[in-house]
C-alpha cells in the first residue's frame, strides 16, 4: 500500500487511538498472538486507510485482517465493497470468525495464525522469524 492510501486525518487518528484503548475480546487475543512479530511478521492495529481502519496490518505483506464478529453476517455486501477498496491499494483482506479465536480446542486460533503467517510470506516474499518462546527472551 503506498503511504498516500493512508488516513492521516486527526479525525482519523483520533478515532484509531480510541480504538486502540476499546479493542474487543477477541481483538485483543489475536494482538497477544501477533505483536512484537508474535509470528514473524511486524503487525500494526487500527490503522486508517482512507475511510476504513483496519483492525491490523501487516505493512511487509500489505495485509489487513479483521476479527468478525456475528454482525458481519449482515454486513456482507459493505465488507465486500471495503475489501475491494484495499485491495485497489493492494491490500489483501483476511477475516477471522470471531469465535474460531476462542475455540476451547485452540485448533481453529492456531490454524488461522497459521493462515496470516503464510500470506505474509507469499505476500512480503520471504520467511518469517518469530520471536523466541518467553524463557529464551532477553
Amino acid at each position: 500500500m503506498d503511504k498516500g492510501a493512508r488516513n492521516h486525518s486527526m479525525e482519523a487518528l483520533h478515532r484509531a487511538r480510541r480504538l486502540r484503548s476499546e479493542m474487543s475480546v477477541s481483538e485483543k487475543r489475536f494482538w497477544e498472538a501477533v505483536r512484537k512479530r508474535g509470528i514473524g511478521f511486524m503487525c500494526k492495529r487500527q490503522v486508517p486507510v482512507g475511510p476504513y481502519i483496519l483492525d491490523f496490518y501487516f505493512p511487509e505483506a500489505s495485509l489487513c485482517v479483521e476479527t468478525d464478529g456475528e454482525q458481519h453476517g449482515q454486513r456482507a455486501e459493505r465488507d465486500a465493497s471495503r475489501d475491494a477498496f484495499l485491495l485497489e491499494r493492494g491490500v489483501m483482506t483476511i477475516r477471522i470468525p470471531t469465535l474460531d479465536l476462542f475455540d476451547p480446542t485452540g485448533a481453529p486460533f492456531a490454524r488461522w495464525l497459521r493462515v496470516v503467517r503464510m500470506a505474509c510470506e507469499e505476500r512480503g516474499g520471504g520467511r518469517s522469524t518469530p520471536r523466541p518462546p518467553p524463557h529464551q527472551r532477553g
